[in-house]
């Protein structure tokens, strides 16, 4: 008989703080995900798999050349989407971008837009990491072997600029200029733009719309938004056209259907949705 899956997610101990933003077990009884999307993910994640692949696609609907066993993948800015066949089953580790880069190091870029074969970048540490888990009794188990894994081989030290310049565009959500953040570093924008690109796998300014895209999603979520026009306004966009813009760009919706496929029901985000 068919179930939902069982889905377990459990926030980053105090060890991991700063790391990872969560570790969850998931485990299917028969229902698959069916062209499940997420929009410009801002984690990074490290996949072990324990059953069927997932077919995951970055930007177009997956087909059967897109099974995914276990691998990390890094930032992408546009859609991914998902399916299963009903008997998937994964621990998944998501990185906060530096935690990526103190995970995975100057590998970090090779991940962006890409999904990697565990095995390929982490070599024989991935069969042997996939072994245990898939052999530990319980959820619960299962979290501490990854916890202690990802804690082994996290040794890899941001820059602080960096770490300065990400936890800056993180705290205004994407609204300052890039060239200031430089300025207060005492970098060039250039300078920042190659530094930061090498350590978290896009440039700041890419970072920066995904950041102010999540801050409009955000707001459309709350009622009494006023319409697409006042967050657009709210989330630090030029206009709502800007906006409109950037979600064909980032969840390959336009903000109408985007609302009407996660059931947010103000009106008003039915009307003038840009497109």
């Amino acid at each position: 008989m068919e179930a939902p899956p069982d889905v377990i997610r459990r926030a980053a101990s105090p060890r991991l703080a700063q790391l990872v933003s969560s570790i969850s077990f998931y485990r299917e009884h028969g229902l698959g995900l069916a062209a499940f999307r997420h929009a410009a993910p801002l984690a990074l994640p490290l996949l072990v798999n324990l059953g069927s692949p997932f077919r995951i696609a970055l930007g177009h609907q997956p087909d059967g050349a897109d099974a995914r066993p276990s691998f990390a993948a890094g930032l992408f800015p546009g859609p991914v989407l998902i399916e299963s066949d009903g008997h998937a089953e994964c621990v998944q580790v998501d990185f906060t971008p530096l935690g990526a880069y103190r995970f995975f190091g100057g590998a970090v870029p090779d991940l962006t837009a890409r999904m990697v074969g565990l095995d390929d970048i982490l070599g024989r540490d991935a069969e042997n990491l996939r072994e245990r888990v898939a052999e530990a009794a319980g959820w619960q188990r299962r979290f501490e072997i990854v916890e202690h894994f990802v804690l082994r081989r996290a040794v890899h030290e941001p820059s602080p600029a960096v770490a300065f310049a990400l936890e800056t565009l993180w705290q205004r959500a994407g609204a300052v200029r890039i060239a200031d953040i430089a300025s207060d570093i005492g970098w060039s924008r250039k300078h920042l733009t190659r530094r930061f690109h090498n350590e978290i796998g896009v440039p700041p300014k890419t970072l920066a719309q995904m950041l102010r895209f999540h801050r409009a999603c955000a707001l459309a979520r709350i009622d009494g938004t006023g319409g697409w026009a006042a967050i657009a306004a709210d989330a630090g966009y030029a206009d709502q056209a800007h906006l409109a813009r950037d979600f064909r760009i980032f969840s390959g919706e336009t903000p109408t259907a985007w609302a009407t496929r996660l059931d947010v029901v103000d009106p008003r985000l039915m009307r003038d949705g840009g497109g």
